[in-house]
């Protein structure tokens, strides 16, 4: 099984399982398309929009699990 870090790039956590992205959606991260996606982290992006990075992130991981 894959485990997500709050220090991954967001298109390599899509590129784990597309399914994750329902989570970063749920958080307001809706441009996942853009440039930004490409070199931000989880982490910068969740101090972007404001969400709790480990929280996140602990959400995916159960997720993944649950596969």
């Amino acid at each position: 099984m894959a485990t997500v870090t709050k220090d991954m790039i967001i298109r390599d956590v899509l590129a784990v399982d597309i399914s994750t992205a329902q989570f970063l959606f749920e958080i307001g991260m809706h441009c996942l398309g853009c440039p930004s996606a490409s070199g931000e982290t989880l982490e910068e992006a969740c101090a972007v929009h404001g969400a709790d990075v480990d929280a996140l992130v602990a959400k995916i991981n159960e997720h993944l699990a649950s596969k």
